[in-house]
């Protein structure tokens, strides 16, 4: 076993040899370096370590205590992509980032789980991993240990701690967890914005532009970077870093950046929440942290089929009743506040109906522009029809300004649950909670408490203006998705965002999307985003048949489409006709082919039916050929694709004897692919 801190150093080790084998002419010579080697490895291997490995063998994580300090370093197929990082902890009971011993005896177990998730991107997960756990001392006291779970390209870990003596609790003041990256790894990361700004000083909430292909070691607008994380390390491969299993009793995280391609364990910001509230998590003792995640691999599909999200955690409690997922629409994205009055909520029901979907989102200001009494009209009128409604609400509470109403509901448990009472009563399917803004401690329990008291009136949960779902998919049953990413809102405030949409896009399913539902609210047939669908304000830029791909590539059990009842007649037919039967629960997704925020090819499948959808965001039309085993020879698919000015279309085709198809791709456009 040898330290991957000198791994380095053998791999010179054995250029050296080849060298002096290939120069040399003098036997003695040669003899003279292979023997130096020798005794340099030698004394190399000596290092104390201890490792894990993944059940194919590839995976391999190494554990150590140099000098007293908890390290723990990651190699795929003899390739290392995390250096010698650092493990540990320093709370308020001491500091266990240092003067810490490795035991000797390693506790291992196998685990072999299959678990169903419908509201995630792969419904039946067959979890297959290898578990260590690593016990540190200090002065001969055992003070936590490392939990380690290694499956084929992932990586999870956590901290357990003991209590210490009579001490049966702590606060953790800093996590000196790390992940030292290799020279010449290049980022694509989402900056974490400062606190109490925004609108209505409601940041941060995670909306803010990646930076893609960008050097290792800066710290983005101050304040680190908001999980996920992407790494490239040259053309060995891929690093996804994230953190899952956040509940209540712990805070959420961020990962700060520091020179060397080293980056740490961030808590929330002082600012957040208007300075209320503590920064550092306080810990019932014995207790454990949220896992760290790691997922690796030479190509950017374990980063996009990782479920490792899902399969550390456990649901916290059980669904009250079956969750019932699907698509909708909702009148607020095209047009806005105004949009929110009784006569338009039932042109939205009508349309649902008419594109069979499930529901509509009645968003902010319903309470004084419809009212309670005609919402429950609503809801009645929308029931006839098969369409069940969500309702928006605001987180509320002394953590921003935002004015929007229903106010001061969410934060208080008795309204809450009266509120929830009232909508169970009239059949509303879910809520829709804006305006976080923060990642403490307290903040994680409200989002526990909304969640909890949801499930006990059969109400699903949506998020926005808030933070990344970690987890949550399957720790609470009655979750649907989060916001968590520059959504579609920002398409109709800004032009600019509408010329970046296709960019944006193709990052998402490499980053945001891997490890969590993502409500993002698009895939508009409008040409404008207004009511009238004139040219005023901005702009959409992406084809139709975009519009159409997204609807695949972005993952969420529950869809609130950006479309309009216009749509049904300004729309192509083979537009609205695909979205009518678009699903949105999948069983499988493959990579095919991408690279993050250039292009990206995903298929999906649903049932036994696939969906392969690509879009482009470079200059110049992307072609491609690309394999699609899942298809057999002969069978005939529907092609919609776009031409050189993005007017789109469909035809039927068929596969032939390869399974391959030659693709076309120009900027801002798509591809769609099924049967």
């Amino acid at each position: 076993e040898i330290h991957e801190e000198c791994l380095l150093d053998l791999i010179i080790i054995e250029c050296v040899i080849k060298s002096v084998e290939k120069n040399l002419k003098n036997r003695n010579m040669m003899k003279f370096f292979i023997v130096m080697a020798m005794l340099l490895a030698s004394s190399v291997a000596s290092a104390e370590n201890k490792q894990i490995t993944s059940p194919d063998g590839k995976l391999v994580v190494t554990v150590a205590d140099m000098d007293g300090r908890p390290s723990y370093s990651v190699s795929y197929d003899n390739v290392l992509f995390l250096k010698p990082s650092p493990l540990g902890m320093i709370a308020n009971i001491g500091d266990f980032s240092s003067g810490m011993s490795l035991e000797k005896n390693v506790s291992t177990n196998k685990i072999d789980e299959t678990y169903e998730l419908a509201s995630i991107k792969k419904s039946k997960v067959h979890y297959v991993a290898n578990e260590a756990v690593f016990s540190f001392t200090q002065q001969g006291k055992t003070i936590y240990d490392v939990i380690f779970r290694i499956s084929n390209n992932d990586v999870a870990f956590k901290y357990k701690m003991y209590p210490q003596g009579e001490t049966l609790s702590c606060v953790v003041k800093q996590e000196v967890t790390g992940f030292v990256f290799p020279d010449g790894t290049t980022t694509f990361l989402c900056p974490q914005s400062k606190p109490m700004g925004g609108f209505a000083r409601t940041s941060p909430s995670y909306e803010t532009s990646y930076t893609a292909d960008d050097v290792a070691g800066k710290n983005g607008w101050g304040e680190g970077y908001t999980f996920p994380c992407l790494f490239r390390n040259g053309d060995n491969g891929w690093v996804l870093v994230s953190e899952t299993g956040v509940n209540g009793g712990y805070c959420a995280s961020r990962l700060l950046g520091h020179k060397g391609g080293v980056y740490t364990i961030g808590f929330p910001q002082e600012g957040e929440a208007n300075g209320n509230g503590t920064v550092s998590p306080g810990i019932a003792l014995p207790g454990e942290t949220p896992w760290r995640t790691i997922t690796v691999g030479k190509t950017l599909a374990p980063i996009v089929e990782t479920t490792v999200p899902f399969d550390v955690v456990k649901p916290l409690y059980p669904a009250k009743g079956e969750y019932t997922y699907g698509r909708g629409s909702w009148s607020w994205i095209i047009g806005m506040d105004g949009s929110t009055n009784y006569k338009e909520q039932l042109r939205y029901i009508d349309f649902s109906a008419a594109m069979g979907y499930q529901s509509v989102l009645v968003d902010a200001l319903w309470d004084k522009q419809i009212g309670r009494d005609k919402i429950e009209e609503l809801a009645k009128y929308g029931k006839d029809k098969g369409v069940a409604l969500y309702l928006w609400y605001n987180s509320n509470g002394y953590w921003n300004d935002a004015p929007q109403t229903p106010r001061s509901i969410m934060d208080n448990a008795i309204a809450r649950r009266k509120e929830m009472k009232w909508m169970q009563s009239i059949g509303i399917r879910g809520i829709k909670v804006d305006f976080f803004g923060g990642d403490k401690q307290m903040t994680m329990q409200l989002y526990e408490d909304i969640l909890s008291d949801a499930n006990e009136y059969g109400l699903l949960v949506i998020f926005h203006g808030c933070t990344l779902p970690r987890g949550w998919e399957r720790m609470y049953p009655n979750f649907a998705s989060s916001e968590a990413v520059l959504a579609s809102e920002n398409l109709h405030f800004s032009q600019g965002s509408c010329d970046n949409e296709a960019f944006n896009a193709t990052l998402h399913p490499f980053i945001r999307n891997t490890v969590g539902s993502m409500d993002f609210g698009g895939s508009a047939l409008n040409k404008y985003y207004n009511a009238d669908n004139a040219p005023r304000g901005s702009r959409r830029v992406t084809s139709d048949v975009y519009a159409l791909a997204t609807a695949v590539l972005f993952q969420s059990p529950v869809q609130h489409f950006a479309l309009a009842p216009n749509n049904l007649t300004d729309a192509p037919s083979w537009a609205i006709d695909f979205m009518k039967e678009v699903p949105t629960t999948w069983d499988e997704v493959r990579f095919i082919d991408g690279y993050p925020g250039k292009y990206v090819i995903l298929a999906r499948r649903h049932g036994d039916k696939w969906y392969i959808a690509g879009v482009n965001a470079q200059k110049e039309t992307l072609k491609l050929k690309v394999n699609l085993p899942m298809f057999s020879n002969g069978e005939k698919v529907r092609l919609f694709s776009d031409d050189k000015a993005l007017q789109g279309g469909v035809k039927q085709i068929e596969i032939g004897k390869k399974q391959e198809l030659q693709l076309a791709i120009p900027c801002n456009g798509g591809v769609l692919i099924t049967k």
